[in-house]
């Protein structure tokens, strides 16, 4: 008995242990709540850092990507890119659609943007292409008439597993609810390299899919060189879009799961703990 009372003592130490490895300060946060200094823009039809037209901005504390300076929103889809590439994270990003979609921008796209999660890096984009290769979760906003979920997914030039198959349609809806109106909305996603990724609302898995990889359409000029169909997607740049209906961003933030992956003990005890914290 005196042995078996050691033993439990033991795992409850090394679990207090494991438990402290989770703390405020291991959060990255990737918007400072100032500037745009760590981040790189890319638009459509511009150049890279060129932020056209004032796009992305910082108001109040919070990224807001703004088109008062737009005549007409002539497909000029942008992204901005936190400076360097991730593999394993639980990022966490809150977000709210405002006003009204610019002058010119497509039907879809209303109450529309997203998070590009395993994007290539925006140095290898064309002047001219439309979005980065990358997973996207989808956010939607809520139009007071119809349904419509968030955290879904769509894949610029990528393909994901998903039910055990191939998944080769461009977009696919979660099972989250509808958020409408103006309130904030807090999307949580959790990439574990090229083996898994979820979306989660409100504590909910509303999206699960496996082996993200390089593939498919959706993506126009990209360089064939940088599409290398077939090719897992083990890591990559962090991005959120313009995509011609404003939106405001109030926190971005990451943490990384990166030095717990060959430590599946430590990465079960990780994610109970961030799961316990939400």
């Amino acid at each position: 008995m005196r042995r078996l009372t050691i033993t439990l003592s033991l795992l409850l130490i090394t679990s207090l242990c494991l438990a402290q490895k989770v703390k405020n300060k291991d959060w990255i946060q990737l918007f400072n709540g100032k500037d745009l200094r760590d981040w790189k823009v890319k638009i459509t039809g511009h150049p890279l850092n060129d932020n056209y037209n004032n796009t992305f901005q910082v108001v109040n504390g919070n990224m807001v990507v703004n088109y008062d300076q737009y005549k007409a929103f002539d497909e000029q889809y942008g992204h901005i890119f936190y400076k360097q590439p991730y593999s394993a994270y639980l990022l966490v990003v809150e977000y709210r659609f405002v006003g009204q979609q610019v002058k010119g921008g497509p039907g879809w796209a209303i109450r529309n943007s997203g998070a590009m999660l395993h994007s290539q890096d925006p140095e290898t984009m064309g002047l001219q292409q439309d979005f980065p290769i990358s997973l996207e979760t989808q956010f939607l906003g809520g139009d007071g008439q119809h349904e419509r979920h968030t955290a879904n997914l769509c894949t610029p030039g990528t393909n994901v597993v998903l039910n055990g198959n191939l998944f080769n349609p461009h977009c696919i809806d979660s099972k989250s609810k509808t958020y409408a109106g103006e309130q904030w909305v807090r999307a949580e996603m959790l990439v574990l390299g090229d083996s898994l990724v979820q979306h989660i609302m409100e504590g909910d898995t509303v999206l699960s899919y496996a082996k993200p990889q390089i593939g498919g359409g959706n993506v126009s000029h990209a360089d064939p060189t940088v599409k290398k169909d077939g090719q897992p997607l083990k890591e990559g740049y962090i991005a959120l879009q313009s995509e011609s209906h404003p939106i405001e961003f109030r926190k971005v933030a990451l943490f990384n799961l990166a030095p717990y992956m060959n430590k599946p003990k430590q990465l079960a005890s990780v994610l109970q703990q961030l799961k316990s914290r939400r």
